[in-house]
This record gives C-alpha cells, structure tokens and sequence, in this order.
C-alpha cells in the first residue's frame, strides 16, 4: 500500500464555496470526481479531508494532492 497518493489532476479546479459548508476533498487522488471524494479511497491508506471555507467565493483546489497547503493549490503541480 502506498503512501503517495495518485495524482488526480495536473492543476487546479476553481469552486466557489459556501462559509460553513462542509466540503470533502479527495486526498487519494483515485476520485472521478474530482477534487472531491467518491470513496474510491477504499483499501487505501487514504481518506477524504474536510474542507470548511470562513467566506463565501471563489477557492482553487489541488488535483495533483502533492500540495503543502490541503486542499488548496499551492502551485506544486508545475513540478510535475
């Protein structure tokens, strides 16, 4: 079982987010749907990560799950 997560996308997905609502960021990278959790995680070591925004607007999420900020991209998929 590994400890690096798939990569599930080569750059970031604009969301525009709800304060307070609670969103489940894919962190396995296995998701289809992408940036967010279908359980596709199951028999890995991975699990979905909450995600719960103070404001409303626009936020960019990682897809490539190699970034040092979770869930948001921090610009580490140009590395890829």
């Amino acid at each position: 079982m590994s400890d690096i997560p798939d990569i599930g996308g080569r750059r970031p997905l604009p969301v525009n987010v709800e304060a307070e609502k609670s969103y489940w960021w894919c962190a396995c990278g296995r998701s289809k749907s992408q940036p967010f959790c279908d359980g596709s995680h199951k028999g890995t070591a991975f699990g979905p990560s909450e995600f719960k925004p103070d404001a409303t607007g626009e936020v960019w999420f990682c897809t490539c799950k190699r970034t040092a900020k979770p869930p948001l991209c921090d610009g580490s998929h140009k590395k890829l």
